[in-house]
């Protein structure tokens, strides 16, 4: 594996796995009160945003991070409305 490819991966890694305790805890809590609303929105056109691109240039890393991150993010804004 390319050195480049294997950067792209781990900065997926760890961006994407920094959204886990944000999940959790909200879970936990039921509450997401502190959870911007317009902020999840405008994150989740920017990944989607990202994985278009990721597509378009044939990047897996951008592409396997970013459908991830939406998938969490998803959830965050399910509990943000299901938790209000």
């Amino acid at each position: 594996m390319d050195t480049t490819v294997l950067i792209g991966y781990i900065a997926g890694i760890l961006t994407t796995i920094s959204f886990i305790p944000q999940v959790v805890r909200n879970w936990k809590l039921k509450e997401t009160r502190d959870i911007s609303l317009a902020m999840l929105l405008l994150l989740t056109a920017g990944i989607l945003l990202w994985i278009v691109y990721g597509l378009q240039i044939g990047s897996p890393p951008i592409i396997a991070a970013n459908i991830i991150t939406f998938v969490l993010i998803l959830f965050l804004l399910w509990m943000k409305m299901k938790f209000k």
